[in-house]
């Protein structure tokens, strides 16, 4: 298969070394300094764009890939206002697999979230709160993976209403507390808290080979296909 790569930082780099270990040909990488590459031959013969970039760059790359008429697999977060405007494309022929976490580890997390929310709906003695601690490159916070646990959490426990960040002010909001240090790939933690005992549950990713792999997988499941996709449609937990 041939791959675009559009971003070209340490998860690019990890990207483009997994890729090649699975046969994959990289035809073009996009940076920051060579944008006029979107309108090479070599970008256009791609079966797939992976885009891992930063959310004030991240919608415009997507709308010059639709225009090349190349399918995107991307990890940004931070971008997910003009979400609609993409699913929009995405009923006129483009395609666009996005996930706020490629890891195969966090998506059996986000399942185990779910599940454990429905359980904890039903003891309204615990509280509930998310905390989560990045690299401190990382520019968007919350992270796009706690904001999706959030999410299936506000979904599953009724006395939950919306998600803020740092500090809940009233018991039907849902704490995500976000640290930036060092170069820590991803630690996202969900505390439920009672005046008896916590329960917790965690995912601490060790490097980001997991999220390459992820992205790998996710752009071997686009390619040939159409619409907005997602890891839900990969694994059917």
């Amino acid at each position: 298969m041939k791959i675009a790569l559009i971003g070209y930082g340490k998860m690019g780099q990890e990207i483009e070394k997994i890729a090649i270990e699975r046969g994959h040909e990289i035809v073009a990488i996009i940076d920051i300094d060579n944008q006029k590459d979107f309108d090479s031959e070599a970008f256009k013969s791609a079966d797939v764009a992976i885009e891992f970039t930063v959310p004030d760059t991240a919608y415009n790359n997507y709308q010059k890939c639709f225009a090349a008429n190349v399918p995107v697999v991307s990890g940004t977060t931070g971008w997910l206002d003009k979400i609609d405007e993409i699913k929009d494309a995405c009923k006129n022929g483009k395609t666009f697999f996005w996930a706020s976490n490629f890891s195969l580890g966090v998506n059996i997390f986000f399942a185990v979230n779910k599940y454990l929310a429905k359980i904890m709906n039903q003891y309204p003695a615990y509280d509930v709160r998310i905390e989560e601690i990045h690299h401190i490159h990382k520019l968007d916070a919350p992270s796009g993976t706690a904001i999706t646990l959030a999410e299936d959490i506000l979904k599953n426990v009724d006395r939950k209403k919306k998600w803020v960040k740092e500090i809940e002010l009233t018991d039907s909001e849902l704490a995500i507390r976000s640290i930036r240090q060092g170069e820590v790939p991803g630690i996202h933690e969900i505390i439920y808290e009672s005046e008896a005992d916590n329960i917790s549950i965690k995912h601490d990713a060790k490097n980001r080979k997991g999220f390459a792999l992820g992205a790998v997988l996710a752009a071997e499941f686009t390619k040939g296909k159409t619409g907005f996709l997602g890891m839900e449609d990969i694994f059917k937990f």
